[in-house]
């Protein structure tokens, strides 16, 4: 069973969406005591960093994020409340994956990093399990993590950064599988059956 974690702050149904058309029918859930009834969790987020972590606190769901043990996936700006900090309203976040989001430096480039693009395989890891390097997925974003040795695969625009991060059976992905054609289901599939480690 997968639960969709329901904190305000994201587009639920394009992410249960995209696990319908897999055959799986995740529970959206909107009390963190529901958590641990679930074998794997999305955490999707769309918006500001400052608000989204506010309400997570408010609402217990931080505690409950950092204390599950089972495969967690985090989309957006879900993958980044998973990092140390974030510049984005100079947030402190649930440090579970190590580093900090700060401002994409995009070279000049337009802001935000909207569009498709590569992503490069810096570790071998489930999650990327027949991604191609001319695989593309969909970005949509301004802030980025750094990366380091949680990074599995980075992205580029203007410079290096993290697309893909995990550290023991939590991992994050910058860009939106939900919307990333059949390199985001194939994504999404490998998130389906990684054990967490």
């Amino acid at each position: 069973m997968i639960a969709i974690i329901n904190t305000g702050c994201a587009n639920i149904n394009s992410v249960r969406f995209a696990f319908n058309r897999l055959g799986v029918n995740p529970d959206v859930i909107s009390s963190p005591e529901e958590l641990d009834l679930y074998d794997r969790a999305i955490l999707p987020g769309v918006g500001h960093a400052q608000v989204a972590m506010k309400r997570l606190i408010e609402t217990g769901w931080n505690e409950a994020i950092k204390e599950y043990q089972k495969p967690l996936l985090g989309i957006c700006l879900g993958m980044q409340l998973l990092c140390e900090s974030t510049e984005e309203g100079n947030v402190t976040c649930l440090g579970i994956i190590p580093g900090q989001i700060k401002l994409l430096d995009t070279k000049g480039l337009t802001t935000p990093h909207m569009g498709w693009n590569n992503l490069a395989q810096i570790q071998n890891h489930a999650l990327m399990k027949n991604v191609e390097p001319q695989n593309q997925v969909y970005f949509v974003h301004s802030f980025a993590h750094e990366c380091n040795a949680a990074t599995i695969a980075q992205g580029e625009y203007g410079s290096a950064f993290s697309a893909i991060v995990a550290k023991d059976n939590f991992a994050g992905m910058q860009f939106h599988p939900e919307r990333s054609a059949k390199v985001g289901t194939q994504l999404l599939n490998n998130f389906l059956s990684w054990n967490g480690q």
